[in-house]
């Protein structure tokens, strides 16, 4: 796999779909954004709005890199998506598919309403996905110390993130003292941010709430982005759930579990289709595996007459 080559490819289908809304703000991207021009100092604390200040890598590292700060974060987010879809890849080789299914793993992570519709615009999202992606892939790779270091950066991300942790050390994947050294390191840092480093803001809570659930039932653009963004890999992962390759089993834990707290936000605020893009890194090895054991039968000889 000439991996150079496979990321410019990426990179070029990637930025031919996210142009068309290249460095766009609403609603929360304009809370990120407001976020990375803190850290340029174009912003004070009281311009904040919890809880999208608390998510601070990639505002962070918009905000220290050079140029427009609108062109700066939206690079970033191309650069996590084209990257994001390389790991995709790698993940579907390192559990033995052939080339051409891996690289359609990486297509799946673009070829989708999101990398249209999410992506250009000023979130966290890409760089939460390019985290989960480096988790996926130090797992099946048996990097557990990587798969940590991928998760401390994506708990940086987005808090949320911190379940990679709990379920590294869960599933004794790493061992306990270190595990549980990471997990502490990762919650201290969530504290750090909110009574340090962006301390002061408003206090928010998520409560569940029957009016939020019964709204969203109604709330036709919502649906329609959730159901865009499903399209097409929750139907090809549903269908690939029994066939994939025993080293993506145990992602059928880690993929239940991560879902966990967007079910919960859909109980507290209106949701959109990002609930299920954040899903991708998970969703995406499964839809990659459905068909493949035809294609190894296809592929595999009948054996001789007379053969044990």
């Amino acid at each position: 796999m000439r991996w150079p080559v496979l990321f410019f490819m990426f990179a070029l289908l990637a930025f031919s779909l996210m142009m068309w809304r290249w460095g766009g703000t609403i609603e929360d991207s304009q809370a990120y954004f407001d976020t990375a021009r803190y850290f340029r100092g174009e912003l004070t604390l009281a311009d904040l709005r919890a809880p999208f200040p608390y998510r601070t890598l990639v505002p962070a590292i918009a905000a220290a890199l050079p140029g427009d700060l609108r062109q700066a974060f939206a690079v970033l987010n191309w650069l996590c998506m084209s990257a994001s879809a390389c790991l995709m890849t790698a993940v579907a080789l390192r559990a033995g598919m052939d080339s051409k299914r891996a690289t359609g793993a990486g297509v799946l992570m673009l070829v989708a309403l999101p990398t249209f519709w999410y992506a250009p615009y000023l979130v966290v999202d890409p760089g939460s996905i390019l985290a989960r992606s480096a988790f996926v892939l130090a797992v099946l790779a048996g990097q557990p110390w990587l798969a940590a270091l991928a998760g401390l950066l994506g708990t940086a991300v987005r808090e949320e993130n911190i379940l990679l942790l709990a379920w590294l050390l869960a599933t004794r994947r790493i061992a306990v003292g270190g595990g549980l050294a990471v997990l502490l390191g990762a919650g201290a840092w969530l504290l750090a941010v909110r009574f340090w480093l962006i301390p002061g803001l408003p206090s928010y809570t998520w409560e569940p709430s029957w009016w939020t659930v019964n709204h969203a039932l109604h709330d036709v653009r919502s649906l329609l982005s959730i159901a865009g963004t499903c399209i097409p890999v929750v139907p090809a992962a549903i269908m690939g759930w029994r066939q994939v390759p025993a080293a993506i089993k145990p992602l059928r834990s880690l993929l239940l579990l991560m879902a966990l707290p967007p079910l919960y936000a859909a109980l507290c605020v209106r949701v959109e289709g990002r609930i299920i893009w954040g899903l991708y890194p998970f969703l995406i090895p499964f839809a990659a595996a459905y068909g493949a054991d035809r294609a190894i039968r296809r592929k595999t000889p009948p054996a001789p007459d007379g053969a044990d």
